[in-house]
């Protein structure tokens, strides 16, 4: 390993946890920093929270996936 690398991954680790944790999100962050799709994704998250969730019973599911295959 690089020892500039091994360097910083002391000094990381001396950090607290609350200060890796932050450090992390912002590492992390930098590596996915793609705002429009993130707004993407948080609008569909929004629109699925906001529709009440159904559900079908599973003796009808069951029967239309038989019906679907047959």
């Amino acid at each position: 390993m690089d020892t500039t690398f091994e360097t910083l991954e002391a000094e990381v680790l001396k950090l607290s946890p609350a200060q890796r944790a932050r450090l992390l999100d912002r590492v992390v962050a930098s590596l996915d920093a793609d705002a429009a799709r993130d707004a993407a994704w948080d609008a569909v998250a929004a629109l699925r929270e906001a529709e009440p969730a159904q559900f079908e019973p599973l003796d009808d599911a069951l029967a239309r996936l038989r019906d679907e295959r047959a």
